[in-house]
């Protein structure tokens, strides 16, 4: 697993946003921005609606890149390049880590019978520009 230098963590522990990047069945990319929180082992990580067309294309193709910029240096930058594990979380338990974040209920953004996944994103690669 690659990781981060410590020069770029702060905008995994200080952001709040991260831009997902998926390949749609179409090969095009799907960019979304997503909210987000890190595992204990350092592993950034996503809470997801199995409906979703993101989580779609993440169940269809595990290849993935989070992009994170500095809200205050937009020239600071950080990319994840992952191939992601997906694990259930019909119970919400992972996605607590995110309500307890941003303050949210993940649940109230789901439909009848909707489930969530947790979705993580152990580093392959690592880019950064700036400092």
């Amino acid at each position: 697993m690659a990781s981060v230098p410590e020069s770029h963590v702060s905008l995994i522990n200080e952001g709040q946003v991260v831009t997902l990047a998926t390949v749609g069945a179409d090969g095009f990319p799907q960019v979304t921005a997503v909210w987000y929180a890190v595992d204990d082992d350092g592993v950034v990580a996503v809470s997801l609606n199995r409906a979703r067309q993101k989580t779609k294309n993440l169940i269809a193709n595990p290849k993935a890149s989070l992009f994170f910029i500095d809200p205050a240096n937009p020239f600071k930058t950080l990319e994840i390049r992952s191939e992601v594990e997906i694990l259930d979380d019909a119970d919400y338990a992972h996605a607590a880590r995110v309500n307890a974040k941003y303050g949210a209920d993940l649940s109230t953004m789901d439909g009848p019978g909707e489930s969530r996944v947790w979705v993580r994103f152990p580093a392959l690669k690592v880019n950064t520009f700036g400092n």
